[in-house]
């Protein structure tokens, strides 16, 4: 069987690969987009069944196509995402393959083309665009052995509560996911502990205009390097119930117990940080601050949005805020599962290139990676702060695209010059 050729290749077929197919398109590129399962995979079976869109219908799409049947200001359902990425990659009649798994690239010696192993043959091309996007492997930190009797589950696995062992439930991480489920847990009745750590908590929305068209004027949503410390920092934000401003002492008025980082474990004990007051301290300075910016807008292009002096009433301090609950003995709380949303790491395990550092991160300036021919799109933070979104993503995609033009164009003249040389 002859080996197929193309001039790029793009691993994933989400929201990344699929903006990535648009802007090759556009540049009159060859691709293919490779996509193990079904286009949007992890939108369909891997998020929790009540999930919605954390950003407007009006805001978190690409801009070619808008969302069908819904309020641009409502927040899109899970599988409704899924679909729209369905009907945008036909609609760019997007040359992607599902059920197609990569198993391997790596550079053909003595060559600039890459050998790209898939289940369904070997593929050889000039460019290898990792569009997998950041959910790529769930991360359980290693504090509570399996032995200790209790049920743990990742986030990615959990559906709804009815899955879940009769009993309360901790769910570890308090950024959207984990108050989304923790909330959800509550309301159907669970006991629930909730361990937060450091988070940014921004309004869902202010002065008649939702935080993602805030974070937009303001141009925060193109800073290109977090501040320091802030990586990692979680954003407590929800679009559930028609979308609301995350406030962890509603939290606590609604029946669920918050603690502080999940520290150890040891004999049926959980320990956790004293660290929850500064944590929700850390969260109401970054929500004021939006507050603030947002003002100040206001003020200086004199725009006529109501406003809202209610939204800065930060309620007092609950009890556990101040006597916070450092040590949980499981069985006598009731506590039967954790529920660990704590992220994920990345796994590029079939990229064989030295394009990653000792923690394993890709090694890129604006994604494009320091082997030429690699690309990486949709991690958080390639380019900008809005790059693992789909509205960033597509921006993203658009650079990368050029780049890869434009690197085209010398090899084109390189043929050029072997020919010119070969007839002299």
């Amino acid at each position: 069987m002859p080996i197929e050729k193309v001039d790029t290749v793009v691993v994933g077929g989400g929201q990344a690969g699929l903006a990535m197919s648009e802007h090759l398109s556009a540049c009159g590129i060859s691709h293919v987009v490779l996509e193990r399962h079904r286009i949007a995979e992890r939108w369909r079976s891997e998020r929790w069944d009540s999930l919605v869109a954390n950003g407007p219908a009006w805001h978190d799409r690409f801009p070619g196509m808008e969302f069908a049947d819904i309020d641009p200001d409502a927040f899109a359902p899970k599988e409704m995402v899924a679909d729209y990425l369905a009907a945008y990659a036909e609609k760019i009649n997007a040359p992607i393959r599902t059920g197609v798994a990569v198993t391997s690239v790596e550079r053909i010696q003595g060559s600039v083309q890459f050998r790209v192993e898939t289940s369904d043959g070997v593929i050889e091309a000039n460019n290898v665009v990792a569009a997998t996007g950041p959910f790529q492997k769930p991360v359980i930190p290693p504090i509570v052995p399996e032995t200790a009797g209790v049920s743990q589950i990742h986030s990615s696995a959990y559906r709804n509560p009815d899955q879940l062992p009769d009993g309360g439930v901790l769910v570890v991480g308090a950024g959207s996911s984990g108050v989304q489920i923790a909330d959800e847990l509550n309301r159907a009745g669970r006991t629930v502990y909730l361990s937060a750590g450091p988070h940014d908590r921004p309004p869902r929305s202010y002065r008649g205009r939702d935080y993602v068209w805030w974070l937009g004027v303001l141009g925060l949503w193109d800073l290109e390097v977090p501040k320091a410390g802030s990586e990692h920092v979680t954003i407590a934000v929800s679009g559930a119930r028609g979308g609301h401003t995350v406030d962890f002492r509603n939290l606590v008025d609604q029946g669920i117990n918050l603690v502080g980082m999940t520290e150890a474990y040891n004999d049926g004990v959980l320990t956790f940080a004293n660290d929850l007051a500064g944590n929700i301290a850390y969260g109401d300075r970054n929500y004021l601050s939006v507050l603030d910016e947002a003002d100040a807008y206001v003020e200086r292009y004199g725009l006529d949005l109501p406003e809202e002096p209610d939204a800065r009433v930060i309620g007092p301090d609950p009890d556990c805020f101040t006597n916070p609950i450092l040590e949980l003995k499981l069985a006598e709380a009731g506590i039967t599962t954790i529920l660990w949303a704590t992220g994920f790491a990345l796994d590029f395990g079939w990229l064989k290139a030295d394009v990653f550092d000792e923690k394993g991160k890709p090694k890129h300036q604006r994604g494009v990676s320091v082997d030429p021919g690699i690309y990486f799109l949709g991690l958080p933070w390639l380019q900008k702060r809005g790059s693992s979104f789909i509205y960033g993503v597509w921006h993203d995609a658009k650079y990368l695209a050029d780049h890869i033009f434009k690197q085209g164009s010398y090899t084109v003249y390189d043929d050029y010059a072997r020919h010119k040389s070969g007839g002299a």
